[in-house]
């Protein structure tokens, strides 16, 4: 199945070209097109999933935030498999128990429903046991250093401690598992818009059109 997203298009018109392309994938785990967004942290992907989520009419979004845990950062995909992937494989609403970072226990059942498109984001949602299931990977394109600096400004004094432990195990995952590689698209925020493009995995043939800016300042 073809994908466009078209160059120089009206402001505000990339996300809803997105939108479109993506519900045109053929379903990747039981009936539901699952749609990873990775990157570093502090590189943007909550708030891009949230926009593409609301272009997709409401698709549901899992965030990792609610799946990792202090004592399991990168070490939650059995969690995710049980809970969330073999249930939509089957067709059926997934069922998690987010993890609440303050309290440090995790909180009662959350239904996530079998939609047409579910997005999941967070770092490490483009891992290899979960590319099987994807029916696209997007990469937040921030540079590593850049992205934790954001998150560390955003965050405060106060998560110092958490995001010197962080990086190094963020690091360890990437170099162990890279998620950049397999991506078919990345996104670059540029101003209040984003840029789309081409990724390493070339999902987009070469005769086709890659939207190139979102926006009134989607100047890279």
């Amino acid at each position: 199945m073809s994908e466009s997203l078209h160059p120089r298009h009206p402001p505000g018109t990339v996300i809803h070209d997105l939108a479109r392309t993506l519900r045109r994938l053929p379903p990747s785990c039981g009936p539901v097109r699952l749609i990873a967004v990775d990157g570093h942290a502090g590189s943007g992907k909550t708030t891009f999933a949230g926009r593409l989520a609301a272009a997709l009419d409401g698709a549901p979004v899992l965030h990792l935030d609610d799946i990792a845990t202090h004592e399991e950062l990168f070490e939650w995909t059995r969690r995710l498999l049980v809970q969330v992937i073999d249930p939509l494989r089957r067709g059926e609403s997934a069922s998690y128990t987010p993890y609440d970072w303050t309290t440090r226990r995790f909180g009662p059942p959350r239904p996530l429903p079998a939609a047409p498109v579910v997005l999941v984001e967070g770092v490490g949602a483009g891992r290899r046991a979960l590319r099987p299931f994807l029916a696209r990977l997007l990469w937040m394109e921030l540079p590593d250093e850049e992205a934790w600096a954001r998150g560390r400004s955003r965050d405060g004094a106060e998560q110092s401690e958490f995001w010197a432990g962080w990086v190094d195990a963020e690091r360890r995952h990437f170099a162990a598992d890279p998620s950049r590689p397999f991506s078919e698209l990345l996104v670059r925020q540029c101003g209040e818009g984003y840029e789309v493009l081409p990724g390493p995995a070339g999902a987009v043939g070469s005769d086709q059109d890659v939207t190139h800016g979102d926006g009134p300042s989607a100047v890279c």
